[in-house]
């Protein structure tokens, strides 16, 4: 483990530059945290309506502390931490974890939380700051705290660092304990891509949240606060409505497909009206040669079994023949490769399993229920569902055989042949 930063920076009680008050909240804070979402669909036909209603709410609200948290890192790249298993994690991690964790709890206090962060890399790092001279080791936690009172729902009791820290180890591995019998509980992954979050670029990264009911994922919202919105979407090419157009929110509800529409801003959260959703649908690409294919970034192509039978590119000007296949550039984490399938700009994602790496269940969640709903399939490569009960006792890891495979649906039977073919599933 490495810690990345400069031993005699200190972080001023200040919210990234306003003064860390209750009174100092702006006003279009307050106006959020109040408003209320319009679905694209009417409530009697989601059994979840609710709940989906209060995750788009939090999301969309982590999706701005993270677009804040990232300005100030731009130019504090001391704020950037390493995790056991090296990847980076940044104050808005820890941030966007508590801040959902709480919004959830308020509303819904019966529903455990299961999601990637825990408290303990963050008090242990504060702890060691404390034995560097000219350091009180608390900046971390602070800077934590300040990113999540900015964004949280006004309340009478303000909240402390403590409270904030408590909030994110509700989604940590020891704060409920599951059995064999079906469960309801939320799926969260804070910040799926964080090397693209900290690399300061356009990168893409997701906030992934999903509830599962008894087995089985009914809702879920993905934030993705880089992604370019497709240019037909506007007739002008200004600068200014690019801008506007950079962005996503994708929601779904079982038996209510899957839903896009912007990200709105500080400027217009109050005028979020059912008009600003569009249905999405998996793309029609029925051949291999012409689907295009999304793998892991930690993955090549010839770690895919379908190597054995198509040459990958990534570039879509070349002429392409029958033994090779589109290759999308990468982009940071799971779950913005099943935000791509199901909006229909991939045909199908490919990751192989690996003996010393889990498969984690906020990686795939809430993509796998997008796809659903969008028209597209998610299996392992034996072809059978993901069971996300199979961590009997914590909910965290998935047990994949092989791999997952995620399509647009005409495609799945095909390249589970494929696989099979050139694979050994055991």
């Amino acid at each position: 483990m490495s810690l990345l930063l400069h031993p005699h920076s200190r972080l001023p009680a200040r919210r990234f530059g306003v003064p860390f008050s209750r009174s100092s909240r702006s006003p279009s804070c307050l106006s959020f945290a109040s408003a209320r979402s319009v679905l694209p669909f009417l409530q009697d036909k989601a059994k979840f309506y609710r709940e989906l209603e209060a995750a788009v709410d939090v999301v969309e609200r982590a999706c701005r502390l993270c677009v804040d948290v990232k300005k100030f890192l731009l130019s504090n790249d001391d704020r950037i931490l390493e995790k056991n298993d090296q990847t980076p994690v940044t104050i808005a991690d820890f941030s966007v974890q508590s801040l959902i964790s709480l919004e959830l709890k308020r509303l819904f206090p019966s529903i455990p939380l299961v999601a990637e962060e825990d408290s303990g890399f963050l008090r242990s790092s504060s702890a060691n700051l404390q034995n560097i001279d000219g350091h009180d080791g608390n900046y971390l936690v602070n800077s934590v705290l300040n990113a999540v009172v900015d964004k949280a729902t006004v309340s009478d009791d303000p909240l402390t660092a403590n409270i904030v820290l408590d909030a994110i180890d509700r989604g940590g591995i020891n704060a409920v304990s599951f059995d064999a019998q079906p469960a309801t509980y939320w799926v969260l992954d804070p910040i799926d891509g964080t090397r693209g979050f900290v690399k300061g670029s356009d990168a893409l990264y997701v906030v992934g949240l999903a509830l599962v009911v008894r087995g089985e994922i009914v809702l879920g919202v993905m934030g993705c606060p880089n992604w370019k919105m497709d240019t037909h979407t506007s007739g002008s090419h200004d600068k200014k409505t690019a801008k506007s157009e950079t962005g996503i929110i994708m929601i779904a509800h079982a038996g209510c497909g899957t839903w896009t529409r912007r990200l709105s801003d500080a400027a217009d959260n109050l005028l979020m009206v059912q008009g600003g959703w569009k249905q999405c649908f998996v793309d029609s690409y029925y051949t291999v040669q012409e689907a295009r294919f999304c793998i892991p970034d930690s993955q090549t192509w010839d770690f895919i079994p379908l190597s054995a039978l198509f040459s990958a590119t990534v570039d879509d000007s070349e002429c392409r023949d029958n033994s090779t296949i589109l290759l999308l550039p990468t982009c940071c984490g799971s779950l913005c490769k099943y935000l791509m399938v199901a909006s229909g700009r991939a045909s199908v994602f490919l990751q192989r399993v690996r003996s010393q790496k889990e498969i984690k269940v906020w990686d795939h969640a809430v993509g796998v229920i997008c796809i659903q709903e969008a028209g597209g399939m998610v299996t392992d490569w034996n072809g059978t569902r993901l069971d996300f009960a199979a961590d009997q006792e914590h909910r965290r890891i998935l047990y994949p055989l092989g791999g997952v495979l995620a399509t647009n649906s005409r495609l799945h039977n095909k390249i589970l042949e494929m696989i099979s073919s050139n694979f050994s599933i055991v």
